[in-house]
């Protein structure tokens, strides 16, 4: 069922779907493996989708967790809603560049671990920017964040396509930025693991 809805989502709005098909078990299991999850108190998922990831992520967290998830495309929110019933689950529609009030008005104050799944590619670079300068403020010393990019790496800018790096974007907030590629993926994709947060420089 998923697959079928993300498909039809992918080809009605590819801008918020940014992605051809649902994560592999493999994809996700790259982007889970560096995380501290067994002692993680409050995970945070940007870019949900379908929720493969995310039925990941409350397998592997332990009972007292809890996992945010913020998806902007509303019929992806709503296949999550009916598809997950884990009282651990806190869904959120909104724009991940809205996170810092969303977290604030539900009370969180801080993020254990970070999985994120944005086509960043499809975002300008002040766009992402934005979204690191508003999640900066909630992670500690110990977070770390994965975020994957397939890797033929293309960005949509100007009408055109060009190919982008993540790279330099993630060592701005990030003292180690590591990166492994996952081929058992449709299309294939490169995971970076980020550790150790630092203050953005403006």
């Amino acid at each position: 069922m998923s697959f079928r809805v993300f498909a039809a989502e992918a080809l009605a709005d590819f801008y918020t779907t940014a992605a051809i098909a649902p994560s592999s078990p493999h994809l996700a299991s790259a982007m889970l493996a560096p995380l501290h999850l067994t002692r993680a108190r409050v995970v945070l998922e940007l870019g949900a989708g379908t929720g493969a990831i995310t039925q990941s992520l409350l397998n592997a967290l332990p009972p007292s967790s809890t996992l945010i998830v913020f998806e902007i495309n509303r019929r992806f929110w709503r296949h999550l809603k009916r598809s997950f019933r884990d009282p651990r689950l806190v869904l959120i529609n909104a724009n991940v560049a809205n996170m810092d009030a969303e977290l604030k008005r539900r009370g969180y104050e801080r993020v254990d671990a970070v999985v994120s799944s944005l086509g960043l590619g499809f975002m300008s670079e002040d766009q992402r920017q934005t979204i690191f300068q508003r999640l900066m403020p909630f992670v500690h010393e110990e977070t770390i964040l994965t975020q994957y990019q397939y890797i033929h790496g293309l960005q949509f800018a100007n009408g055109r396509l060009r190919r982008l790096s993540l790279r330099p974007t993630l060592n701005r907030y990030f003292r180690s930025v590591q990166s492994k590629i996952v081929w058992r993926n449709l299309p294939p994709a490169c995971v970076f693991t980020c550790k150790m947060a630092v203050a953005p420089q403006h």
